[in-house]
Order: structure tokens, then C-alpha cells, then sequence
């Protein structure tokens, strides 16, 4: 259907705020031309009275970082009764906490680069020499360091020498008190994403292709929740230096992707398993993202999963909808349908 009236969610108090608005205008354009009503919205003290006004079809959160993806803002619209596209919000926040989100793909089964987090005032308290020291005895190199919450690459630096540790570490906790260093893992970095359809109805004969009409790596059906799950063809992410950073991420030239990824079918379909059961694992809904990195052995590795994907014009769901042969704004379209009919 189209002629809904859908409020866009964008912007926010967070160091991603320019991305964010960027991902609302590119989807908010893209819904117009499938003849929705869209009104983009910050999210700040008159949003409630707002929504109890305009009480709009459904809320579509292109938020990214703090309350759009931690949970705040779901439970925000679930308090109003609005429906809206994506997980539910005590889901988020599990996703939200990389540790959290890397332990729960560790019990079933995946694998996911060893780790610690380390909390500002414990590198404060217990020295930085005696910190490095044990971080890397237990750890060794090289590492990677980046906030434990939060995203975009903001923060995130990898560690080849033990000198350099005290600063990457000074870099991440200025976007959070909590650090997550993991073991860096070398190979072909993935961004897959991967999306929900109701389930075909076996009367009707219907295949779950037949019921997103998309290609996809993996998918799972669901009897309890009545869905399918699709893994997207997957994005290769080639960054120029060894970290796909804020700049790598979003200025346009500046990093090298492919869609599809240059695995072998055996190593895609791999991953694409991996990031259907992590959308799964984590009770996570409609779309979501997961980072990936396929090693020199072809093991996919779990990095941390995001709930808001970006849509701006160098995000990777766009390239992996576009590798699909879909349309941006009608995949929404459907996915709005089914925020509304769920409610």
C-alpha cells in the first residue's frame, strides 16, 4: 500500500547526528516517490505531543547511536502506540552493547575475536603501564580498540605496537567510559544485512523469494513469529588504511566495496548463515546489519551488529538492496505494511 503517512526519525544528540539526517532525507525521498505522506522529525521534548496529534501510520527510526539504537526511542513509540519498523526495545539494547552482543553469538556456536572491556576509571585507577601490560599478555597484538558502545567507527583504532595502546585507548573513551579491545583479525570485511518477510503461506505455494522477491544468501523461517529471515547479498568492505573509520565510512571515493563480496559460495553462504542466526540470536526484527570479517582460513568471524543501518548514499544496506534488485523506498514500503499489520 501506499499513501501512508510515516514519520522519519532523524537527527539526535549524538556524535552521528549529520549521518542520521542524511539516512532520514535519502529514505524520506524514497518513500515520497512510492506516494507516501513523510514527515522528518528530530526527537526532542514536543515529539510526544506531536505523535499524540498526528498519530502517524508508522515511525521509521533512521537514528543512529545513543537513544535510536539503544532502545530509548522504541520504547519511546511503544508507550505511544505508534507502530514502527525495526526490533523491539529491550532487543536493542543487547544489540546496542557489543560485549553483550559478542557473548550471546559466542554461546551459540559463532565465532567472534577474544575480548575484553575496560572502563575509563579502571585505566585511571590501575595505571596505564600496568593495564597495557596485562591487556596484551592476555590478548596479544595486534588489537583493536573502539567504544563498547556506539558506532559509525567513531573512536575505533587498531594497535600494532604496545606504545600505541594508551592512546588508541584515550581515543575510544572520548565517545564512551567503556572500551571494548578485541584480537584484530585480518581478512575480507563484510557488511551483511539482513531483512524479515511474513512467512509464506504453504496453502498459497508461495516461496519465501516469492514473498520479498529477493535473492537471498540464507534464509530462516520462523513458525512462532510467522517471518522469514534473508540474508542480502553481501557488501565487501575494502577501507583505505587499516580501519573502516567515520571518514572511510562516509566520504564518498574513499573506500573500495563490492557487491557481491569476492568470496567463494561456500564462504558466502557461510556468512550469510552467521548473520540470519545473529539477527535471530539476538531477538533482533525487520532489518538489521552485521559487521563481519572472513579470515585466511574462510572462518567468519561475528564483530557487533547494528539495528539502524545507515541509508546514506555510501551505506552498505543500499548497495546490498541495489545488488538484490530492489528499490530502496518500495522495500520499506513493505516493510511499513508489515510494522502496521503487527500492530
Amino acid at each position: 500500500m501506499t499513501d501512508r503517512h510515516v514519520v522519519v526519525l532523524a537527527g539526535g544528540l549524538t556524535h552521528e547526528r549529520e549521518v542520521s539526517l542524511r539516512s532520514g532525507s535519502r529514505l524520506a525521498d524514497s518513500l515520497r516517490r512510492h506516494g507516501h505522506d513523510v514527515t522528518i522529525r528530530d526527537v526532542d521534548a514536543t515529539i510526544l505531543p506531536w505523535l499524540a496529534e498526528h498519530t502517524p501510520d508508522a515511525a521509521i527510526i533512521a537514528l543512529h547511536g545513543g537513544r535510536g539504537e539503544n532502545g530509548a526511542v522504541q520504547e519511546v513509540l511503544e508507550m505511544a502506540g505508534i507502530p514502527y519498523l525495526g526490533t523491539p526495545s529491550h532487543n536493542c539494547r543487547l544489540a546496542w552493547d557489543k560485549a553483550t552482543a559478542k557473548t550471546l553469538l559466542r554461546r551459540a556456536g559463532f565465532h567472534t575475536p577474544d575480548w575484553i572491556t575496560l572502563s575509563h576509571q579502571t585505566f585511571r585507577d590501575l595505571g596505564a603501564p600496568a593495564m597495557v601490560e596485562a591487556v596484551v599478555r592476555h590478548l596479544g597484538l595486534p588489537l583493536m580498540v573502539k567504544p563498547h558502545q556506539g558506532g559509525s567507527g567513531l573512536g575505533a583504532g587498531v594497535v600494532r605496537g604496545a606504545e600505541d595502546l594508551p592512546g588508541a585507548l584515550i581515543d575510544a573513551f572520548a565517545y564512551g567510559t567503556v572500551v571494548l579491545v578485541e584480537q584484530f583479525v585480518t581478512g575480507t570485511e563484510l557488511a551483511l544485512s539482513v531483512l524479515d518477510a511474513p512467512a509464506p503461506d504453504p496453502d498459497e505455494g508461495s516461496t519465501h523469494e516469492d514473498t520479498l522477491r529477493l535473492p537471498g544468501v540464507t534464509d530462516y523461517s520462523d513458525a512462532a513469529t510467522r517471518t522469514t529471515s534473508f540474508a542480502l547479498p553481501a557488501v565487501e568492505i575494502v577501507p583505505p588504511g587499516d580501519v573502516f573509520d567515520y571518514e572511510a565510512r562516509y566520504t564518498a571515493g574513499t573506500t573500495t566495496y563490492h557487491t557481491p563480496a569476492r568470496l567463494p559460495a561456500d564462504q558466502a553462504a557461510a556468512a550469510g548463515a552467521m548473520a540470519v542466526a545473529a539477527h535471530r540470536t539476538l531477538g533482533l526484527r525487520d532489518v538489521s546489519r552485521v559487521d563481519a570479517i572472513v579470515d585466511k582460513t574462510g572462518v567468519v568471524h561475528f564483530l557487533e551488529v547494528n539495528v539502524s543501518p545507515g541509508l546514506t548514499e555510501t551505506s552498505m544496506l543500499p548497495m546490498a538492496v541495489a545488488a538484490a534488485g530492489r528499490e530502496l523506498g518500495e522495500l520499506y514500503s513493505e516493510l511499513i505494511e508489515t510494522a502496521i499489520s503487527r500492530s
